[in-house]
């Protein structure tokens, strides 16, 4: 999910994706431990997706304090 797609989102649609992302790295990870994935790349690229959403919720929080 690229940035410009989780700024279009209203916040709880952020938050809503948020777990639903994280949810599914942790099943991503799992699997890959019981088999391993076919692609492992697919793991840091749902990695960086979390961090994404994880950082928008946060900039949007700094400037509801700042205002």
């Amino acid at each position: 999910m690229k940035q410009q797609v989780i700024r279009e989102l209203s916040t709880p649609e952020v938050k809503e994706r948020l777990v639903e992302e994280q949810q599914q790295l942790v099943k991503l990870k799992l699997n890959h431990a019981i088999s391993p994935i076919e692609n492992p790349q697919k793991i840091k690229e749902q990695r960086r997706t979390v961090a994404r959403l994880k950082t928008e919720l946060r900039m949007r929080e700094l400037k509801e304090n700042v205002k």
